[in-house]
Parts: C-alpha cells; structure tokens; sequence
C-alpha cells in the first residue's frame, strides 16, 4: 500500500485559489443561485456510492443539468493511442512518445457524454505531460450524440461493474509491459470526477486523484477509505455543486484525515472542457497548472 507523504503535499494557498478576474465562459449566461439551504445538506450533496441518494445531477433538476452540457460542433484532434481491453471493456490507451516502461500512470475518466474524441484528445495530452494514461469506457462503448442520450447513459451506470473496470484499469497501468506504473492517479471530470473520488475510496493502490466538479461524497467514514492526496477543482458559480457543498465536502475531508487541496474559481460548470460552451479559458489554464504540478508531485517526484 503506497501513500504519499504529506511533507510532499503542497496545500495550495488552504482552501481557496479563486480566480477573481475570471468570467463565465462562452454561453454561460447569467449565474444560477444556489439552491435552497434545505438541499445543500451533505445527504444532497452525496454519499458513498453515487448512485445512492440523489442523482448524478447533483443539486440540479435532470433538465437544468442537460442545459450546462452542450456541446460545440468543434472537432478534436486525430488521437495517437491505441485501444486495449480492461475488464472486458475497451480502453484507450495514450503512451508518451519514445518512453519506455516504467512510467508513471494516469486512469482517465470520461464525462456524461462518454469516451469520445474530446476525452482521447485530452488522454493524448496527458501522454505528452509523460504519463501513461488510460481511459477508461463506463458506457460499454456508448458515446451520447445529445443530451438525452447522455442523461440515459449516466443513469444505467452499474456501480459495481464501474469499479470493477477502474480498478482493473489501475492494474493494468501498474502491471502492463507497455506502463508498469510504480505509481497511479486519477482524474475525471462532473460524471468522471465523482467516479475518480470513488476510485480513490476503493482502490487503496491509487498516489493521487483529481476530482473536476464531480458529485461528492461528505460521509466522514467513507472518506477515512482514502490513502491518496486529493485535489479536487470547482466553479464557485455551479449551480450544482455549490460553495457550501465544496464547504461541507473540504471539511469532511479534514475529519476523515485526507490529505488534500481545493481551487475554486469564479466560473461555471464544465468550465474546464474546451468542447463545452461554457469553457472558461482563462480559469481552466490556471487550474490545468495546478493540476500538472500536482501530479508531477505524486506520480513523477521524488
């Protein structure tokens, strides 16, 4: 079992990087209120499996969460990896250019949409960061053309079979010829960001996850799980993970004793995906920043 140390932690400024200058991306329109008091309780915010409880969509109704996900018509580049199978799912697979095994590894997790162009392409950067990165495919090869199609495909997740293939996504970076990984991490982003969170609670093996305002868990004893440093990333205008569920979701982490960093920004949902009309440039460069620095700490240093 690995675990970082917290001499390598950096806390990044306690809880609060805020990009104050920085506002809505494109698309965005005017900032949602967060939701009555009633529903930010940590039982609304999120338990220990993500299916329990309330709906991937958070604090938001199913039509007000389809509304912060559309898409641009823009294509992503051509990918560059290759397709394995893990768990009996297809994976793609992005290696570094000219590196050869050891090398550190990063499991990929797709948002509500699947594991489309936009998530191999953001695979193949992080190859070109040099790590291993796997994404995996909890759709069974489901990529959603539209919001509908997406919101059904997120709902008929099976907790269990989802595990079990990032799990054996973390296996097979730490044992495959190709990566043998000597150290794992993890990062999704919304639907990928609560399942990185839940990767980290269930795999013991894992040396980072970085979370992208993915649904939280705020149970103190399911936290305790956690042997990994967490960095979780959020727009202080997210109508569905608001302010003070990333309040009660930072100070359930410090009871569980989980090391950990939180950025906020004054940006939106999905502020992150370049493919989405609500991609804030200017907060998802410096929150790319952080999130390099700290997975070159935990999987690269020392």
């Amino acid at each position: 079992m690995r675990r970082a140390s917290p001499s390598r932690f950096v806390r990044w400024s306690a809880i609060t990087i805020a990009a104050a200058v920085v506002a809505c991306g494109a698309g965005t329109g005017e900032p949602r209120e967060p939701a009555a008091s009633a529903d930010t309780t940590p039982a609304a915010v999120g338990s220990a499996s993500p299916t329990t409880g309330t709906s991937y969509t958070g604090l938001l109704s199913e039509e007000a969460f389809k509304a912060i996900h559309e898409l641009k018509a823009d294509r992503a580049p051509a990918p560059r990896g290759q397709e394995v199978q893990v768990e009996g799912s297809t994976a793609y697979l992005s290696l570094p250019l000219d590196a050869k095994a050891p090398l550190p590894g990063v499991v990929v997790i797709h948002e509500w949409w699947g594991l489309n162009e936009h998530i191999r392409h953001w695979t193949d950067r992080l190859a070109e960061d040099g790590y291993a990165a796997l994404a995996v495919d909890l759709y069974g090869g489901k990529v959603a053309a539209n919001a509908d199609d997406a919101m059904a495909a997120m709902k008929a997740v099976n907790d269990e079979g989802a595990l079990k293939i990032l799990r054996g996504a973390n296996r097979f970076l730490e044992t495959d010829p190709r990566t043998r990984s000597p150290r794992t991490g993890s990062i999704g982003w919304c639907f990928g960001g609560a399942w990185s969170l839940q990767l980290a609670m269930h795999e013991p093996a894992l040396d980072a996850a970085v979370i992208y305002y993915g649904r939280l868990v705020t149970d103190v004893a399911a936290l305790q799980a956690i042997r990994a440093p967490v960095l979780g990333v959020f727009g202080n205008k997210d109508g569905g993970i608001p302010p003070k569920a990333v309040d009660e979701f930072d100070k359930a982490l410090h009871e569980a004793g989980v090391m950990h960093s939180i950025l906020r920004y004054d940006a939106d949902h999905a502020f992150a995906n370049p493919s989405g009309k609500r991609y804030d440039e200017k907060a998802a460069e410096d929150a790319w920043k952080h999130v390099r620095a700290f997975l070159a700490m935990h999987l690269k240093d020392g």
